[in-house]
């Protein structure tokens, strides 16, 4: 019996094939840090970061409420605030970087941009200002309930001193940043998707195909295993292919990307649902041979 690790994958898939044009399922050229803009932009993302913590915490109490929210909450909101790996950091893709002058400036835009070079940069800036302080950060958002102005100042003059002196000017000969390319509102929510997704059991490494990878799809994992499993196998075995037949369908305009979405989680919940009976019916016939192994060895022990 096997539990293949590739229904989360393959789910996760069609979504992204379903809601993602497939330019951006392509292999795209990974952004790098500009570490020499960082003293340039520095307090503007201490700024940027204060408010943000702020604004989270409250949201977060706003939505447990009439439960407080905890300081571990408060941590966990302080430890990925600065990692674009987590929802916690998005407020990072909706800036630009403007060159204006001798200097730098931090341009909120009001949709999510792709995320190459300048993302990073704010990234790493955000990462050094808060270096290993966000316990205390989140400390003192417990304890004391700071407004936005207080928050500002401990975080950037008092504690990371990212504010207590004025950028240098920016040198004439550097480089432009790359302008700021706005993502659909479908590409937005699929990434927040896959970022809730991380780490979730059953979901290791999950990774995005593109349409013609899922459309070419005609079987997965082989044909080893015990001969009882065939069935399941099989299933899990179409089931790439049958969210291929979905998806040309959604290229024929036959289907929207929601009727794709709900079809694919329908089938994983299926193949589930299989796997979850086969694990139950072995364990009772294992539970019934033991019970008359034990009836056995009993009638002879009387014997």
């Amino acid at each position: 019996m096997k539990m293949k690790g590739v229904l989360w994958v393959v789910v996760v898939s069609v979504v992204v094939a379903a809601w993602i044009p497939l330019s951006h399922c392509s292999k795209k050229p990974v952004g790098v840090a500009r570490k020499e803009d960082i003293p340039y932009i520095k307090c503007q993302v201490c700024e940027k970061l204060a408010k943000e913590l702020y604004q989270q915490v409250q949201n977060k109490q706003a939505e447990i409420a009439p439960k407080k929210i905890s300081e571990y909450q408060i941590i966990e909101i302080a430890e990925n605030v600065c990692n674009l790996k987590k929802v916690e950091a998005d407020w990072i893709l909706r800036i630009d970087i403007v060159e204006k002058e001798d200097r730098l400036e931090l341009v909120e835009q009001d949709s999510e941009g792709q995320c190459n070079s300048e993302c990073k940069t704010i990234e790493r800036a955000c990462q050094e200002v808060i270096g290993y302080s966000d316990t205390d950060v989140a400390e003192y958002l417990y304890n004391s309930k700071p407004d936005i102005d207080s928050l500002r100042n401990y975080l950037c003059k008092d504690l990371s001193k990212a504010c207590s002196s004025k950028p240098p000017p920016v040198p004439k000969d550097r480089a432009p940043g790359e302008p700021f390319v706005a993502k659909s509102s479908k590409e937005a929510e699929m990434e927040k998707l896959l970022k809730s997704m991380e780490g979730m059991p059953g979901a290791p490494g999950m990774k995005m195909y593109s349409r013609d990878d899922l459309m070419n799809m005609k079987n997965f994992g082989g044909e080893d295993g015990d001969e009882e499993d065939e069935d399941d196998d099989d299933d899990e075995a179409s089931f790439p292919s049958k969210l291929g037949n979905v998806l040309r369908a959604k290229e024929s305009g036959k289907r929207d990307w929601k009727q794709m979405v709900k079809k694919g989680i329908e089938d994983a919940s299926m193949t589930l649902k299989k796997h979850a009976n086969k694990v139950s019916n072995h364990i009772r016939q294992w539970w019934r041979g033991k019970r008359r192994t034990n009836s056995k060895k009993g009638g002879k022990t009387e014997l």
